[in-house]
């Protein structure tokens, strides 16, 4: 696991398309071989936090940004735009606890399968080396 961001703040509008505020990956540390790495350190003024925490919705949305960027980062590779996506499915979502405000989550990603237009992801969201959330995502990506 690299320690050293490839893109971060800013520079991720290079490979997602999300905005302020909506926007829930702010590190993009690697991406090789079917696999990906995201972070995300979370603020105080996120509007996924409530009473200190990150909530659910908000540990989905980071997921999929995090799948976002990952396909961002291949389009970005090539010269191209980040292309806009959506969430098809979840599956086997599994939160273990919701983080506080100032943690740092590291998401892990793998491709388990891509067929006309959906990419199935597995996902693993840690803080340090303790799992917060894993899930299967379905991503659907506009052409």
């Amino acid at each position: 696991m690299s320690d050293t961001p490839l893109l971060k703040g800013q520079e991720l509008f290079k490979l997602i398309p999300q905005r302020a505020p909506i926007v829930m990956v702010d590190a993009f540390y690697e991406a090789a071989e079917g696999k990906a790495h995201t972070g995300l350190t979370i603020a105080a003024d996120n509007m996924f936090c409530r009473n200190g925490l990150f909530t659910e919705p908000g540990l989905i949305e980071h997921i999929a940004q995090s799948a976002a960027a990952f396909a961002g980062y291949g389009n970005y590779c090539q010269g191209k735009q980040p292309q806009l996506g959506f969430i098809g499915e979840v599956k086997k979502l599994r939160i273990q606890r919701l983080p506080e405000v100032g943690s740092q989550l590291h998401t892990f990603l793998e491709v388990k399968g891509e067929a006309a237009g959906v990419t199935l992801v597995a996902a693993e969201t840690k803080e340090g080396e303790e799992v917060v959330a894993a899930c299967q995502m379905k991503i659907f990506i506009k052409e």
